[in-house]
């Protein structure tokens, strides 16, 4: 009978990866924050009035920056560690962690956060106020909706289909005699690797955009992006098991396509617009996907800079932020349950930010400094209920 292979050793996780994203999901919150004031993407609570389309635009300008890098630098780290973590356990076990420490997160969300947003907090879904809150939360749950209630946790439900896919990917290999020893110390992409892999991603994203374009979504999953997700997620466990990370953020081409990536991620976006014209404020917008030059212009800058940006942001921080003390561990610790608590804090604070005036920027800054010291008060909290500390 064949013996498993031994496991490998696992080494220390970096501190440098939970500093990032430690910084990535105040980003997040950031966003929410911003969508929340300024229409430009979905929240579930737009404050009125609508800006006026310049101050959109300056908004667009900061949450498109974002949006081309923040979550699909999270799936790479997230593939990056699951390798690490499926050589350990194996398929199975791995399987059965990531659905503990992501399914139960996901779900949570799904029965009692999203209706405490909904419900509670803004008073719709399902029927009219007459209807008592658990008629309506029976609706909620019996047609189905519950399906699409999974608000940012989106994040985690995704990143357990991944990890599923990654297993059986294992799994058959293994069964095939294969083995991952001579992918190790491979040496890392370089530039023109990187520049072709930005134009798989131009590609394959621009197609889907075709049929799921920027706004639509399926059971809260925004298709537009997932090629970037996806890609990313398999680029981290190929950094992983060919062992070339610390390589690539040790280049100084990946300094200077940071660099690149700040300066230039500007201006090519206004070029873009300066080309494809002012986004309509009501009907049809070209760039957010279809047969048309808008759609590929914006598809281009968005993978262009968001690949610089992650480069520039793991080189930066690999270099000077793998420090850690105690308040950093403390922030770290709590970082992934201040994603999953803050949206009903943020949704419960707006009202009464209402009175500091009519500047939507001012007010979103205030707001992501309020919620994230709130989320993280209350992620404190969550983590000492029992059986929650080690999921969240």
């Amino acid at each position: 009978m064949d013996l498993p292979p031994p496991a490998l050793p696992v080494p220390r996780r970096d501190v440098w990866v939970d500093n990032l994203r430690l910084l990535i999901i105040g980003l997040v919150v950031n966003m929410h924050a911003c969508v929340t004031y300024s229409h430009v993407g979905s929240w579930y609570l737009m404050e009125s009035p609508e800006p006026p389309l310049g101050v959109k635009l300056w908004f667009a300008l900061w949450q498109l920056h974002l949006q081309s890098f923040f979550m699909g630098l999270l799936f790479f780290l997230a593939g990056f560690f699951s390798w690490r973590s499926l050589e350990k356990r194996g398929p199975v076990a791995f399987v059965r962690e990531r659905t503990v420490r992501l399914g139960i997160p996901a779900a949570l969300f799904m029965l009692l956060l999203h209706p405490l947003v909904v419900m509670v907090l803004l008073g719709r879904e399902g029927g009219t106020s007459a209807n008592s809150l658990a008629v309506r939360y029976a609706g909620y749950v019996s047609t189905g909706r519950v399906l699409s209630g999974s608000g940012p946790l989106w994040f985690a439900l995704a990143l357990l289909l991944f990890s599923a896919v990654l297993a059986l990917w294992w799994s058959v290999r293994r069964r095939e005699g294969r083995t991952d020893s001579q992918c190790r110390t491979k040496s890392p992409p370089g530039l023109s690797g990187v520049v072709g892999l930005i134009l798989v991603l131009v590609i394959t994203t621009f197609g889907v955009r075709v049929w799921f374009p920027i706004g639509t979504s399926h059971l809260n999953f925004q298709l537009c992006f997932f090629p970037q997700y996806i890609l990313a997620f398999a680029l981290g466990v190929a950094a992983q098991r060919g062992g070339w990370l610390a390589s690539l953020l040790r280049s100084p081409w990946s300094v200077r396509a940071g660099w690149l990536g700040v300066i230039g991620g500007p201006i090519g976006l206004v070029t873009v617009v300066w080309l494809g014209g002012t986004p309509s404020e009501h009907g049809h917008n070209l760039y957010e996907g279809g047969w048309n030059g808008q759609a590929l212009g914006l598809v281009c800058w968005e993978q262009f800079t968001g690949v610089f940006l992650s480069l520039g942001l793991m080189a930066l921080f690999s270099r000077f932020c793998g420090a850690s003390g105690r308040v950093v561990s403390w922030f770290s610790d709590r970082a992934f349950a201040v994603y999953v608590v803050h949206t009903p804090i943020l949704v419960a604070l707006t009202p009464l930010l209402r009175g500091l005036g009519p500047d939507p920027a001012w007010r979103a800054l205030v707001l992501t400094a309020l919620g994230l010291s709130a989320s993280f008060a209350a992620a404190d909290l969550v983590r000492r209920v029992p059986g929650l500390g080690s999921v969240l």
